[in-house]
C-alpha cells in the first residue's frame, strides 16, 4: 500500500505539490488586475499564460465585432451601445465575457487555496465563451434555416433524384398565335378558326396595353386547341418590331397545363411595352401565341447525361496522372526529406531542413489556389488541374514518405553499412525492403485524394466535372448539378473498394 502512494505521489505534477506564493485573496486579486497572474502566483504558471493570451484574444474579438457592427461610431461607449441595439447577440456574448473574467479570478482563488485540486471548469466556460463568438461570427441563425427549409426542398429533390435529365427524346414545338390590335379600330382582327393543328383563340382581339405604374391593359380571355395534353403551355408575346417576350402576371410568367384533351383557358392583361417612335402608327397589330415544346420519338441519353460522363472520365484521369507523377517527383525528395538517412554531416542535414521547409510550404498551399495560378500559365483546362494536383501531391506525398522512412527499423542499415556499403546501397538493401507496403497504402490513398480534388479545382477552370458542376449551379439546372453529384460520389466509392483491395494485398 505504502508503495502505491509513493507511485501516486510522482504522478502529482510538481506545481500541484508546491504551496501558492501569495494567499487565495491575493491570486484572486491578482487575476482581476491582470487575468492569468493569481494563477502564475500559485506557481501555475502554464495556466495563468494560458488563461491570459486566451482572455486577450477573446477581448480582441469582441472589440472587432463591436467596432463591425458600429463602423461609423467614434467612442468606446458609442460603439459599445450601437452594437448592443444593432446586434442583441453581442449582449449574449458580453455577459459571458464577464462571467469569464469573474471565473479566471475565481480560478486563481480555488488554486490558491487548494494546491492538490486543479478545476477545469475555467477551460469549459472558456470553450463556452469561443462558441458564441464564433456563433456570432458565423451569423448563424437557426430560426432562418428552419423557416427557410422548405424552399431549399425543391432544389434538393431535384439534386437528389436527378435521372429524368438523363433521358431525353426528340423535340417538338407547337405554337399557335392570335392577332391584337392595339388600339380597337372599327375592324379588328377575325377571330381564329378552330382546326386539327394547335389553335389559339382570343376574345376579344383588340386592347390596350398596360401602363407604367398606371391603369392596367384591356383583358384577353385565351382559348387554346389541340395541344398536347400535361405538357406547359407558355404565353408569349411579339411586338410590331419583332420582339418576342414572356406574359407575366403577378410577379409570375403565365404558364398552363392543357388538359386531356388538349384544351386550355386563361384570361391575361395585355403587357406594359415601350416601343419606339418609328413602331407607333394608329393603329397597329401585336401577336399573342402559346408554344409548346413536347418531347416526342424514342428515348435516349441526354446530351448532358454524355457530357458529365466525359467530364468524370476526365476527373478520373487527372486524379491517376497527377499520382503518377507526384509518385515520381515525391520519391527522390522522400529520400532528402528523411533525417536518419541525412544525419551524416551537417551538408545533408541542411539540406534535410531545406527540403522539409519548401514541402512545408508548397503543401500549405491548397491544391485550388494552385489551380489559379497554373489556369493562369497554361490557361483553362485539366493540364491546369494536372499540375496543381502535381506540386501538392509531390509536397504531401513527400512528406509521408519521409515519415515512414524514419520508422524503419535501423537494424539492417546498421548491418549494412557494417559491411561499408555507400548512402546509396543502403537505400537499396536496407531501407526500400522496408518500406514498400506504407508506400503502396499512401500512394493509393493520395490517388484517392487527388481525384476528389479535381472535382474541386474544376470549379477554378481546372479541367473535369467540378467545371461542369459550377456552371449548372449558376444557371439553377440542379438536375444536372445532381447528376454531377451522384456520380463523384459513386466514383469515389468504387476507387475507395478498389484501394482498399489493393492496401489489403500489400500489407
Amino acid at each position: 500500500m505504502t508503495d502505491k502512494n509513493l507511485n501516486l505521489d510522482h504522478i502529482i505534477p510538481e506545481d500541484a505539490r508546491e504551496p501558492s506564493l501569495v494567499p487565495a485573496p491575493a491570486a484572486a486579486l491578482a487575476s482581476l488586475v491582470v487575468p492569468g497572474l493569481g494563477q502564475a502566483l500559485t506557481r501555475s504558471v502554464r495556466r495563468g499564460l494560458i488563461l491570459f493570451f486566451s482572455f486577450l484574444t477573446v477581448v480582441g474579438l469582441i472589440l472587432w465585432r463591436f467596432t463591425l457592427a458600429a463602423p461609423r461610431d467614434t467612442g468606446w461607449w458609442d460603439i459599445f451601445k450601437k452594437g448592443l441595439y444593432l446586434d442583441p447577440f453581442l449582449i449574449v456574448v458580453s455577459f459571458l465575457f464577464a462571467i469569464l473574467y469573474l471565473w479566471i479570478a475565481f480560478d486563481a482563488y480555488s488554486l490558491a487555496r487548494d494546491r492538490q485540486n486543479t478545476p477545469l471548469g475555467v477551460f469549459v466556460f472558456l470553450a463556452i465563451m469561443f462558441f458564441a463568438l464564433g456563433w456570432q461570427i458565423g451569423k448563424i441563425n437557426l430560426y432562418s434555416f428552419v423557416t427557410n427549409a422548405d424552399e431549399a426542398l425543391p432544389a434538393l429533390g431535384r439534386v437528389g433524384w436527378p435521372w429524368e435529365k438523363a433521358i431525353s427524346y426528340e423535340s417538338v414545338i407547337f405554337q399557335a398565335e392570335a392577332d391584337i390590335e392595339i388600339p380597337c379600330s372599327e375592324t379588328p382582327p377575325a377571330v381564329n378558326v378552330v382546326t386539327d393543328e394547335p389553335t389559339l383563340v382570343s376574345s376579344p382581339t383588340c386592347g390596350i396595353l398596360s401602363v407604367q405604374e398606371g391603369e392596367p391593359g384591356s383583358e384577353l380571355h385565351l382559348e387554346g386547341y389541340n395541344f398536347s395534353p400535361g405538357i406547359e403551355v407558355n404565353i408569349m408575346w411579339k411586338d410590331p418590331i419583332g420582339n418576342e417576350f414572356r406574359q407575366r402576371q403577378g410577379g409570375k410568367y403565365v404558364i398552363i397545363i392543357p388538359d386531356e384533351n388538349g384544351y386550355f383557358e386563361t384570361d391575361i392583361i395585355m403587357p406594359y411595352r415601350l416601343l419606339p417612335p418609328s413602331a407607333t402608327e394608329p393603329t397597329y397589330i401585336w401577336n399573342v401565341f402559346a408554344r409548346q415544346v413536347a418531347e416526342r420519338g424514342k428515348a435516349k441519353l441526354s446530351d448532358d447525361f454524355k457530357k458529365i460522363v466525359e467530364k468524370m472520365i476526365e476527373t478520373i484521369f487527372i486524379g491517376m496522372m497527377a499520382t503518377f507523377f507526384g509518385i515520381i517527383f515525391a520519391l527522390p525528395v522522400s529520400f532528402l526529406a528523411a533525417r536518419n538517412l541525412m544525419s551524416a554531416s551537417w551538408v545533408t542535414l541542411l539540406m534535410y531542413y531545406l527540403v522539409r521547409a519548401i514541402l512545408n510550404i508548397i503543401r500549405s498551399i491548397e491544391p485550388i489556389i494552385w489551380a489559379i495560378i497554373a489556369v493562369i500559365v497554361v490557361g483553362l483546362g485539366p493540364f491546369a488541374g494536372i499540375l496543381a494536383l502535381v506540386l501538392h501531391s509531390i509536397a504531401a506525398l513527400g512528406k509521408l514518405y519521409s515519415e515512414a522512412i524514419e520508422s524503419i527499423d535501423p537494424g539492417p542499415i546498421e548491418a549494412i553499412q557494417a559491411t561499408g556499403a555507400n548512402w546509396l546501397q543502403t537505400v537499396i538493401y536496407a531501407v526500400i525492403p522496408q518500406i514498400v507496403p506504407p508506400f503502396v497504402s499512401f500512394t493509393i490513398y493520395r490517388w484517392d485524394i487527388n481525384v476528389r480534388m479535381s472535382t474541386i479545382i474544376g470549379l477554378v477552370g481546372g479541367g473535369g466535372i467540378g467545371f461542369l458542376l459550377i456552371q449548372y449551379i449558376r444557371i439553377l439546372d440542379y438536375r444536372s448539378a445532381g447528376m454531377c453529384v451522384w456520380f463523384i460520389a459513386i466514383t469515389v466509392a468504387i476507387l475507395d473498394y478498389v484501394s482498399a483491395e489493393i492496401r489489403a494485398r500489400f500489407t
